[in-house]
């Protein structure tokens, strides 16, 4: 039976995630305390683990406090243990992690920092996919170049088209404003902005398939003819949009 996935904002505008199964409840990021804790309470769960994607602060700071409350055991990747908080568990892409029950997937995802992974579990369809695969768009690249995003992106965008992808940040007025200057013919773009804004909802979580179609740093073949670079590789357009949002 797929696990429970509770959407929390924090700070303002990061997102934070709580999965809950018959084995318990976890924590994907850390951004702040207060609003994880007081959704825990809500719901009289008891967390046992937080899973930590990369090492920003608007990721991590809330992991002490929540620690020190629940007592919940912290899983980071290896390769950046040395700027995340304190690790009980250490673990590195490829390697076979379960969590509440469900065999984990843990995908290196570099670009917005080095040491970024993503975490998908397949069984419920999702994907924790935070500063890497956005909705509507990617993260900046602070630390890597845009060949490891583009990497990333392209290990993300091999997942099944059903998989929600649980990102990091609403980014979406901003994301979706430089993917309509980019894109401005595609309709499905423009349905989703628009249901968005109907309902006033956030973009994430969203299914890969709706990503797909609309973000356009998943659309680079898409719009290589619009940017002139017909004949360039997927890695270049995908740069020459990175570089047109960071403008933006």
């Amino acid at each position: 039976m797929p696990l429970e996935l509770v959407t929390l904002r924090c700070l303002k505008d990061n997102y934070a995630y709580l999965l809950h199964g018959d084995e318990g409840t976890v924590l994907i990021d850390a951004p702040e305390a207060a609003p994880i804790l007081r959704e825990l309470s809500a719901r009289d769960w008891t967390l046992s683990a937080i899973l930590l994607t990369h090492h920003h602060a608007d990721h991590t700071d809330g992991v002490a406090q929540i620690v020190g409350e629940t007592g919940a055991m912290v899983i980071g990747a290896a390769a950046d243990a040395h700027r995340l908080p304190p690790l009980d568990l250490r673990v590195s892409p490829g390697e076979p992690l379960e969590v509440l029950g469900e065999p984990v997937e843990i995908i290196d995802v570099p670009g917005h920092t080095i040491g970024h992974v993503a975490f998908h579990f397949p069984g419920s369809g999702l994907a924790f996919t935070a500063d890497s695969l956005m909705a509507l768009g990617c993260g900046r690249l602070f630390e890597g170049t845009a060949a490891m995003m583009w990497d990333s992106l392209s290990r993300l965008n091999a997942l099944p088209p059903d998989t929600l992808i649980c990102s990091g940040h609403d980014y979406c007025a901003g994301n979706g404003a430089f993917a309509l200057s980019v894109d401005p013919g595609n309709q499905a773009l423009r349905d989703r902005l628009e249901t968005v804004q109907a309902a006033r909802q956030p973009c994430a979580p969203a299914p890969l398939a709706l990503e797909r179609g609309t973000n356009p740093f998943l659309r680079v073949a898409a719009l290589r003819p619009s940017l002139g670079m017909e004949n360039a590789p997927d890695a270049e357009v995908f740069a020459r949009l990175r570089a047109m949002k960071d403008a933006f």
